[in-house]
């Protein structure tokens, strides 16, 4: 069931359009990878699925409601989580008090911290691993291990729907592993989650569905499989790439720089539930997606 949903959204900001026409949703139970190069709008997208930055054109509804209307607040708020990136924090507060911090959308105006806020802050400081950093400052710690507690302040908010912009750009392979091992299991518990990934192979071994931005518009969409294409890869990312598989995960190394091709972005997006994966060629200036061979 899909809980969060961008439906045709476009941003404009002066002339330059960050997002066109974009369509997403989030479901219950499953992983979300938004991918893309620098630039293609992954961001913003997140912060207007998380009702931070208005769009210019569409919608995006949480549960049905309008999350840039009056009407979402309140128990909306608590059930979306958002993780900006780059895990910036001035504060000279302890990482068990920045953790807290994501209780304050259930504590309301009057009621103080009782004991299933701190249940659920002890839980997310066991799975970010930080337990040990409890009653260290924030701004001693390095940029990883801060990463780590900004994730740790969303888990603790005990989210419907959680928006994790790069969360594992500043950790080492270790701590990228677990961090999307997290993810993972959060949403086996039914957590809808949406992540900003720049590791296609941890966004293919990962994530249920893929979703690729280029300038500003989604260019494919689907498993991983359907979407790391070295066609759609060479077209987005400009790089020839070698693929393999393990144990069913598709693997992608980028290879060499391809020299310029003509945009995706006006040739559609890529599309498939079929049991096999796409072949994407560029036949008549569109991606064209083969149907399925049925077995004889």
């Amino acid at each position: 069931m899909t809980i969060l949903a961008a439906d045709r959204v476009s941003v404009r900001i002066g002339r330059r359009e960050l997002l066109r026409d974009v369509s997403v949703g989030v479901g219950s139970g499953e992983v979300v990878g938004l991918v893309g190069p620098n630039g293609a709008g992954k961001t913003t997208l997140v912060r207007v699925l998380a009702g931070l930055t208005r769009a210019a054109r569409g919608t995006v509804a949480f549960r049905g409601v309008d999350v840039s209307s009056s009407g979402f607040r309140g128990a909306n708020t608590r059930e979306l989580a958002y993780l900006a990136q780059g895990a910036l924090c001035h504060w000279p507060l302890t990482v068990e008090h920045v953790v807290m911090l994501g209780r304050l959308p259930h504590a309301g105006s009057l009621r103080r911290t009782g004991e299933v806020d701190r249940i659920a802050v002890e839980k997310a400081l066991a799975e970010t691993d930080l337990g040990h950093l409890r009653s260290r400052r924030i701004d001693t710690l390095s940029a990883g291990e801060r990463s780590r507690v900004m994730l740790a302040r969303a888990l603790s908010t005990e989210p419907a729907v959680l928006l994790a912009d790069e969360p594992i750009a500043a950790l080492d392979p270790g701590h990228q592993l677990d961090v999307m091992t997290l993810l993972r299991h959060l949403a086996l518990r039914g957590v809808g989650i949406l992540v900003v990934v720049h590791d296609l192979i941890l966004a293919a071994r990962f994530c249920d569905r893929l979703v690729l931005l280029h300038r500003g518009c989604v260019v494919a969409e689907g498993r991983p499989d359907v979407v790391l294409t070295e066609r759609v890869l060479a077209d987005t990312y400009g790089v020839e790439v070698r693929l393999w598989q393990v144990d069913g995960v598709c693997g992608v190394i980028p290879w060499r720089r391809r020299p310029a091709m003509p945009s995706v972005e006006d040739r559609g997006v890529v599309r498939t539930d079929a049991d096999v994966p796409a072949v994407c060629s560029l036949t008549d200036g569109g991606f064209q997606v083969p149907r399925p061979v049925s077995a004889a």
